[in-house]
């Protein structure tokens, strides 16, 4: 008998754990051996228990998920990590698997497309989608041709979505667990980078480039 891939689902949303529980619970293939809620727990139980795969959400409370991936990387360089995010693959696909992940999934995507995400992952194999292999296709191309949004840093990307979406400075140091100071220095960077004078510039461009809804 063919052992179970022992799967650590990491989301905030009891209800999504649940569902996710529910969908690798009616196929033989999978076990899930634990849940966290938040980036720390999630540390915290790769370090007590053995699991075969990570299945990991993008955005969470304490550490958003691409940090939590490098920690995951950093630690486990060998343990599989597919992302599930309700953001488009746009916005953070292509940091995700620059971070180490193994693939990237809306959570729009249907049970069976998950099911044989998380199969190709535990294989030792890449998951994309179609749009995404463009993506990335287009991500190996010269820094000059890409977009300015795409040269960001990940903190950088983080300030400028949280910008745009109409959150205040206190509130992003808040949400990202850092200073008003340190926000105020990745606004700069990011203002300088992308050629921007303002917050309003940066919501214009940010609306026209769908990276805020």
């Amino acid at each position: 008998m063919t052992a179970k891939i022992r799967i650590l689902i990491a989301d905030d949303h009891a209800i999504v754990r649940h569902g996710l529980r529910q969908i690798l619970g009616d196929n033989g293939d999978f076990v899930v051996a634990a849940e966290a809620d938040n980036g720390a727990r999630a540390m915290q139980i790769l370090r007590q228990t053995a699991v075969d795969l990570v299945l990991l959400d993008v955005s969470m409370p304490d550490r958003n998920g691409i940090d939590t991936l490098k920690l995951i990387k950093k630690e486990f360089p060998r343990l599989p990590v597919l992302m599930l995010s309700m953001h488009p693959e746009e916005h953070y696909a292509v940091r995700a698997l620059k971070a180490g992940a193994s693939g990237y999934m809306n959570k729009q995507s249907a049970p069976d497309l998950l099911v044989h995400a998380l199969r190709q992952v535990a294989s030792g194999k890449k998951y994309v989608s179609a749009s995404l292999a463009e993506q990335l296709a287009n991500a190996i191309s010269e820094d000059s041709d890409r977009a300015p949004h795409e040269r960001l840093s990940d903190r950088e990307y983080q300030t400028l979505c949280l910008i745009a979406s109409g959150k205040t400075l206190t509130g992003i140091a808040e949400e990202l667990n850092l200073s008003v100071k340190t926000v105020s220095v990745y606004r700069a960077r990011l203002l300088e980078k992308m050629g921007l004078k303002n917050n309003s510039e940066l919501t214009h461009y940010s609306l026209k480039h769908g990276l805020v809804e």
